[in-house]
C-alpha cells in the first residue's frame, strides 16, 4: 500500500508541508472529475510506495480551492515539487514520464 496523504483542510496542508522537514514532497492537485488525474492516480500511488523517503500528498481542488489558489495552482492535474518548503519544480498533465522526470 502507498504512502499518499490526502489533505483535509488548509491546516493540515501546512503542517504536513512543514512536518517534511528536508524530505522531498510531491503534491498531487487533482478532481474527482478530472479524467487525466484519474488515469494517473495508480502511477502516483506506485511512485510513493517506490520513494518511501519522500512525503506524498493529495489535494482535491474541489474541496480546497483555497489551498490549491495558494499554491498557483489553475490547471489539472497539476504536481508540485517542494524541499523545505521551497517550491522545485511542477508538472501539468497526465504524462507519467514528466512526473517521473522532474527532480528536487
Amino acid at each position: 500500500m502507498g504512502a499518499v496523504r490526502v489533505i483535509n483542510d488548509d491546516g493540515q496542508f501546512h503542517g504536513e508541508m512543514s512536518n517534511a522537514g528536508t524530505k522531498l514532497v510531491v503534491v498531487d492537485f487533482t478532481a474527482t472529475w478530472c479524467g487525466p488525474c484519474q488515469r494517473i492516480a495508480p502511477v502516483f500511488e506506485q511512485l510513493s510506495v517506490k520513494y518511501l523517503n519522500a512525503v506524498f500528498l493529495k489535494v482535491d481542488v474541489d474541496k480546497y480551492a483555497e489551498t490549491a489558489a495558494g499554491q498557483g495552482v489553475s490547471a489539472m492535474p497539476t504536481f508540485i515539487f517542494y524541499r523545505n518548503r521551497t517550491r522545485l519544480g511542477l508538472c501539468q498533465g497526465a504524462d507519467p514520464s514528466g512526473l517521473t522526470h522532474v527532480r528536487g
